[in-house]
């Protein structure tokens, strides 16, 4: 295995290139770990506060799935609290291979991988417009960040990392508020761009204004934004969200692959 990337791993991820575009995008980038043998198996770790990826082929054999266990008990266990990206063969793999060493795992979130070819207008009604960030929002755009974090129930990165995540939205105008007609901050929503896909994410509503259409109207326009700028609009969410999956669906998104996070129980 060795510790670095190169053009053959980009190819191998073309094979599932909604399901793992953020792996390809972290790997483009800084990575705190990444052993690869460019063949059927990369495991990468961009950072402490997230989760641990790991991409394998459909059907893989089953040493392959063993070496993967090997290396997350290796690099980054279960036992350390680390959780993982994986595919649901992996994971049903992982968790088998636990039960014989008396350790529980389990399936945390089931993640489904979306893209967006043809927008379509939301046919509900909602006041307010779409709001571009810009350097005098960085107290706004922090705070909203972590309400996205605790509504997701997650622990956010640290003070710092989250301020240098606003800077660099802010810097490509890549973070956008959904003011009301009163001009309150009422949603945001992000997009990264990558190899020609542009991934929407942070999508929150603060819950005094929620049930107005207004994450709706603001994802329908940013992935208008992204359309025309020649970028294909795609983005995650939580299996268990049935109530947003069906929102990005009415505009235009379409189910391409599915994930899962697997976490110590």
């Amino acid at each position: 295995m060795e510790s670095f990337v190169n053009e053959k791993d980009f190819d191998l991820l073309t094979q599932d290139q909604y399901t793992f575009a953020v792996l390809d995008r972290i790997l483009r980038g800084r990575c705190d770990l990444v052993r690869t043998n460019h063949q059927d198996l990369i495991m990468c770790h961009s950072e402490e506060h997230y989760p641990v990826w790991f991409w394998t082929p459909d059907g893989c054999a089953d040493e392959i799935k063993e070496r993967a266990w090997e290396l997350a008990n290796e690099m980054r266990p279960f036992s350390s609290g680390y959780k993982y990206n994986i595919k649901h063969e992996l994971a049903e793999y992982f968790m088998e291979r636990a039960k014989r060493e008396n350790m529980d795992i389990g399936i945390s979130m089931q993640l489904f991988a979306y893209d967006c070819p043809e927008p379509v207008r939301p046919d509900c009604p909602a006041d307010g417009e779409l709001y571009c960030c810009t350097q005098e929002d960085m107290e706004a755009v922090v705070s909203m960040m972590n309400h996205f974090y605790d509504d997701i129930g997650e622990k956010p990165p640290t003070e710092n990392r989250v301020r240098e995540k606003a800077q660099m939205f802010i810097d490509d105008h890549s973070f956008f508020f959904w003011k009301d007609a009163k001009g309150n901050a009422a949603a945001c929503c992000s997009y990264r761009c990558n190899q020609g896909l542009a991934c929407v994410g942070s999508v929150y509503t603060r819950p005094e204004f929620r049930r107005r259409h207004y994450a709706q109207h603001m994802v329908y326009e940013v992935t208008e934004k992204i359309k025309a700028m020649g970028f294909m609009p795609m983005l995650y969410t939580d299996a268990g969200y049935a109530a947003s999956n069906a929102c990005y669906e009415k505009i235009g998104y379409v189910l391409r692959g599915r994930l899962c996070t697997v976490a110590k129980a």
